[in-house]
């Protein structure tokens, strides 16, 4: 059991919305608290619409969200305190941690990690006029890990309500391997707790850097909670098993999340845009996930859409009736042998057959092949 651990929802621009935040808390369960990704004000000093729209409290009901900012100035800082202030939050967290170059060259996000003193002087200038707690969400540096070592002392000095780390630089994005010895040594020197933030995509994954850093007991889940919704309760479960009905869950979550936003996104495009994004994300979950997310990137309208969708949902469940060899050659894909008692499938219809054969880039039966292979476990 890891019920003592906290769970953090990572702020994943286009992603972790309220939309998700909701869907996800309805059907699935680990999180104890939800970080918002960061407002970010307009050339206009103005906060968008789909950021105000984002933590409103009424969009929030029985969900503990943080909201979070990203900027480099104290005026700035106030702005959008102020208003978060006025929604009823008493606390926000700074993005440090933004790694992408068109907001780190602005001396944003991951950008401001080269300039401690800076940082520091902003503190200094803001924390006493603050209306709201702040907590830091950071990479550890900009071009290597090293900079974090020069942020974490005068933190120590400073009422910060937590420090998250990312545990890469920010010219790293999300590629190699992760600074764990930085890390322990961001602990040692720390006299906040810190939580540890990056690729906690899998319980073993947990188990594994639970070992590594035995005093910490806070952890930030972002990528992997959107590939596989289950993971943060199986963490606090210390449960492997997925429930019986984990697809049905699925689906449920899936057609309300689907539905949501057709009900508020603009036309077809942006719809198929946004579901298509999730599911790069939800197939990283199944065996030949690569496939299974390409049929759904092919879908250019939202009956295509329907029709992928109704494919996944059909066939998962299939298994194959007292096959005589080890395993079934279908279309130039590899089906695991079934149990004895399995029933027997059913094979597509005429409208299904078309589907498969629009797919060009895909051969015939191709979407079903990868789903049947891929949906195995």
């Amino acid at each position: 059991m890891n019920s003592n651990h906290k769970i953090l929802l990572a702020p994943l621009q286009g992603f972790t919305d309220y939309r998700f935040r909701k869907c996800f808390l309805k059907y699935f369960g680990g999180i104890d608290a939800c970080y918002a990704p960061y407002i970010r004000l307009t050339n206009d000093k103005e906060i968008k619409k789909s950021q105000k729209l984002d933590i409103l409290p009424e969009n929030n009901v029985g969900m503990p969200v943080k909201p979070q900012l990203m900027v480099n100035s104290v005026d700035d800082f106030m702005l959008v305190a102020n208003y978060v202030k006025s929604l009823g939050y008493d606390e926000i967290n700074w993005n440090m941690g933004c790694p992408y170059p068109m907001v780190a060259k602005r001396s944003l996000g991951a950008g401001l990690l080269e300039q401690p003193e800076k940082i520091k002087s902003l503190l200094e200038e803001i924390i006493p006029i603050s209306p709201l707690k702040i907590g830091m969400k950071m990479r550890m540096g900009y071009e290597d890990t090293s900079d974090i070592l020069k942020i974490i002392p005068f933190l120590n000095d400073m009422p910060i309500t937590e420090v998250i780390i990312h545990a890469r630089y920010a010219k790293q994005l999300y590629k190699k391997g992760l600074d764990y010895d930085r890390f322990n040594e961001c602990i040692a020197l720390s006299k906040h707790e810190l939580t540890y933030n990056g690729d906690i995509n899998s319980i073993d994954d947990f188990n594994r850097l639970k070992e590594m850093f035995p005093k910490t007991k806070s952890w930030m889940l972002g990528r992997g909670v959107v590939s596989d919704p289950f993971l943060p309760q199986m963490i606090k479960s210390g449960n492997k098993a997925y429930p019986d009905n984990r697809k049905e869950i699925f689906k449920q979550f899936h057609d309300e999340l689907f539905e949501d936003y057709r009900s508020y996104l603009s036309g077809e495009r942006q719809v198929l845009m946004k579901m298509t994004s999730f599911w790069e994300y939800f197939s990283m979950s199944f065996e030949n996930g690569r496939k299974i997310y390409k049929g759904f990137k092919k879908s250019k309208t939202l009956d295509k859409y329907d029709d992928a969708f109704r494919f996944f949902s059909r066939f998962r469940n299939l298994i194959f009736y007292k096959l005589s060899f080890k395993s079934f050659i279908f279309k130039g894909f590899s089906i695991v042998k079934p149990s004895p008692n399995s029933a027997l499938i059913n094979l597509p219809n005429s409208r299904e057959r078309a589907f498969m054969k629009s797919k060009k880039s895909i051969p015939l039966m191709g979407v079903l092949g990868s789903l049947l292979s891929g949906l195995q476990n």
